[in-house]
């Protein structure tokens, strides 16, 4: 898709122009590492067939109740994912971000829905990460027995892909002993312990207190669960920011001022890249 050079251009002065970054990304900012979007149940259902020949749509696996019935099911879900997030290179997007932040003043922080930790995974430099659907590196219990949320990295799942079945044992509370789950914001879920993430969330809220000219760079966030792109519209209000929105489906902005870019994340970073390099 041909990207007008003048839009390219304008992103590439609000960026310039700022004192601050402010990354915002839903589940596109992954694709281009090779990760699946489960965007509708036929995606989810290509990724998982097993998931698809029972008709288990995506609000049904994610979820406490899965872990309660279909442990073996709901880890073999969520543990073919923590492997693939493992193993899975970030793009070189990431990269380019991070770069950007390190030329501005402030620098940059980060809020994401994704849960896969690839900002952290990219670069140990990425101090300001607000997940705001939690991390499926970190585990809790399900029953919420404490305030205990801990590291995954001790649990390596064994997995069945073509029955989407975990082979292993399952982490426990060690606790309680019941059984562990991602500490990830489900669906229908009243146990998720989120005080991780509103530590994130504190730490990147004063953080904005401190800037005066932010950019919001928003990538590969959608509208129907549009988390990512109320929080890019609350920073526009409150800090008076601009906003480059990078969407292959759906990039329209609030004001002419701001920019839309219909690309994927990759490509859209790299022309940008191309358009900062006499601005430095």
């Amino acid at each position: 898709m041909h990207i007008q050079t003048s839009l390219l251009e304008h992103a590439a002065d609000l960026i310039a122009q700022a004192d601050a970054i402010v990354v915002a990304c839903g589940a596109g900012m992954g694709v281009d590492s090779g990760l699946p979007d489960f965007r509708g149940s036929e995606g989810l259902w290509k990724a998982y067939p097993a998931l698809g020949r029972e008709r288990i749509e995506f609000h049904r696996i994610a979820s406490p109740m899965a872990f309660r019935t279909e442990p073996l099911l709901a880890w073999g879900f969520y543990g073919h994912r923590l492997n693939l997030y493992r193993r899975t290179e970030p793009h070189a997007g990431f990269g380019l971000l991070r770069r950007w932040g390190d030329q501005m003043f402030f620098g940059a922080g980060v809020f994401t829905s994704n849960v896969d930790g690839h900002f952290q995974l990219a670069s140990t430099s990425w101090g300001l990460v607000e997940e705001c659907h939690g991390s499926i590196h970190h585990l809790q219990c399900l029953d919420a027995c404490s305030e205990a949320v801990w590291t995954a990295d001790e649990f390596h799942p064994v997995v069945d892909e073509v029955e989407c079945r975990l082979l292993n044992n399952p982490p426990t509370c060690p606790r309680c002993g019941a059984l562990a789950r991602p500490n990830v914001m489900m669906f229908n879920d009243h146990e998720w312990l989120e005080h991780r993430q509103a530590g994130q969330a504190r730490a990147l809220e004063a953080w904005l207190q401190l800037v005066e000219r932010p950019v919001v760079v928003e990538v590969g966030a959608g509208t129907a669960i549009p988390t990512v792109r109320h929080f890019s519209h609350q920073i526009l209000h409150r800090y008076a920011g601009r906003l480059i929105r990078i969407n292959p489906l759906d990039c329209t902005v609030p004001t002419p001022r701001d920019v839309g870019i219909q690309l994927r994340a990759l490509e859209a970073l790299q022309l940008l890249e191309s358009a900062l390099a006499d601005r430095w």
